[in-house]
This record gives C-alpha cells, structure tokens and sequence, in this order.
C-alpha cells in the first residue's frame, strides 16, 4: 500500500468571497462546491482541491448525509506550492505583476529548479515551484 499524493490541501481566511475571487482571478482555479459562510473548494487541477475555509467557522463538528467530519481551524501565515513547468516561470512572473501580486522572493534551487514566493489577502506564503526543487522532482 501507499499514498497516491494530497489530494486536498486547506487554508484558512478572513473573507471567503475576497480569498476566492484572488485564487480564481490570479490560478484560474475553479468552485467546484460551497458552504455558504464556512467553505468554498476551488479545483486546482484534475486531482487536486484547495478548500477555504472562514477562519472560525470549523471549530464544530459538521455533519453531512454522508457522516460527521471533526473539527478543525487554523490561523497564522501558513504555506502551500504549487507546481508550474520551468519554462513558464517568466509568464507566471509576469502575470503576478499584471495583477498587482507582490513578488516577495525568488530562489534558484541547488538542482535546477526555481520558485516564486508572494502572498494572498490573509498573507499566507505562496510558492509557484518548478520541478528541480526537491530529489524528488
């Protein structure tokens, strides 16, 4: 047995409707569900999801036709990557700036690789990240 990879990843906002207008207007990820007040889940790609949830507001169990799912929260500058093809960086550099993304770092990895690191609206630390990063890449 193993594990297949993350299938979700969570991040925990202010304002539900600013944090997703940021994601779909800078990724272009997609709602593919909501909970009005508590939860937007945004399609990263054919396999992944990111789920925002209001700061707070999972702090309670929740139940659902299918089962009860515990609580949860968090706060603080947390962290995610998103993976992107080396010969795109300069697009994705540039479509930051085209939306008013401050670029905080940028760092050429050891192997190759390169990332890009900036912060949404509850200033959480974003990182575009090419393979050559990590031996695993």
């Amino acid at each position: 047995m193993k594990v297949d990879g993350i299938y979700e990843s969570s991040l925990y906002v202010k304002d539900l409707a600013v944090a997703q207008e940021f994601y779909d207007r800078v990724f272009g990820f997609r709602e593919i569900f909501r909970e009005e007040g508590r939860l937007h889940a945004l399609s990263v790609s054919e396999k992944q999801v990111l789920l925002l949830f209001a700061e707070g507001r999972s702090t309670d169990a929740t139940d659902t036709p299918g089962g009860r799912i515990p609580p949860h929260d968090g706060h603080g500058q947390l962290h995610l990557a998103f993976m992107i093809q080396r010969s795109e960086v300069a697009e994705w550099r540039k479509r930051l700036v085209n939306f008013a993304v401050e670029i905080e770092s940028e760092v050429a990895c050891q192997r190759g690789g390169h990332s890009i690191y900036f912060r949404d609206p509850d200033n959480h630390l974003l990182e575009l990240i090419t393979p050559g990063c990590w031996s695993i890449s």
